[in-house]
């Protein structure tokens, strides 16, 4: 639990080396393995709940990260995580119990299944789902690095965000229009034509005497 206390957002690394990153679509949850500016970023707020020591980690968008009852797959254990709004009476589904192991922490939500980070093939690579780990194979799967988010580093990140919003609204937006009349003429006219006889004049009349007025 120390771990959290430390610092008010985290970063979530997994087994696999990748991020635990909120989408942009600001409903889903997946795994990165670039940290990529807030996405990756968890605001950590601490709860008290009958003396345990539980969390709730609010993405970006200003939902929580939450174990729902929905299956990943149908027919497989594991469940979906994603963000949702803060839901009175239902709050307990924001909720992760942290549990240290060594230097990285484990999460287990209201259904007591832990937080796994899951490889593979599609569509299990990159995925997040609440589940237990089923074998040896697989304990580590629900092991999670915490790492400190600076002050900082969250305005470098900030400004990194706001900065690639900018330049992918103003230069790649489908919707913007040419910069002049000029260059829409430039796209949609042909090349002129050249006309080839007075060409034929000017380099016939640098190499004869003979006068431009006969091929008029």
């Amino acid at each position: 639990m120390e771990l959290f206390t430390k610092t008010n957002v985290v970063r979530l690394r997994s087994h696999l080396d990748k991020y635990l990153v909120a989408d942009a679509d600001g409903s889903q949850v997946r795994q990165s393995r670039k940290a990529p500016g807030r996405g990756a970023r968890w605001t950590v707020e601490e709860i008290t709940d009958g003396g345990s020591k539980k969390v709730r980690l609010r993405s970006y968008h200003g939902r929580y990260l939450t174990a729902t009852e929905a299956p990943f797959l149908f027919g497989m254990t594991g469940k979906k995580v994603l963000q949702r709004e803060f839901e009175p009476g239902a709050d307990f589904k924001h909720d992760w119990e942290v549990t240290r192991d060594g230097f990285q922490v484990k999460l287990m939500c209201w259904s007591g299944k832990f937080l796994r980070a899951n490889g593979g093939t599609p569509p299990w690579r990159s995925s997040v789902t609440v589940d237990e780990p089923h074998s040896s194979a697989t304990k580590d799967w629900v092991l999670w690095d915490v790492e400190t988010v600076e002050a900082v580093e969250e305005l470098v990140d900030d400004l990194c965000d706001s900065t690639v919003s900018s330049i992918a609204s103003d230069d790649f937006s489908v919707d913007s229009e040419p910069a002049s009349p000029m260059s829409v003429f430039a796209l949609k006219s042909p090349p002129a034509r050249r006309n080839s006889n007075l060409m034929l004049q000017v380099r016939f009349s640098r190499s004869s005497t003979l006068p431009l007025a006969i091929f008029a």
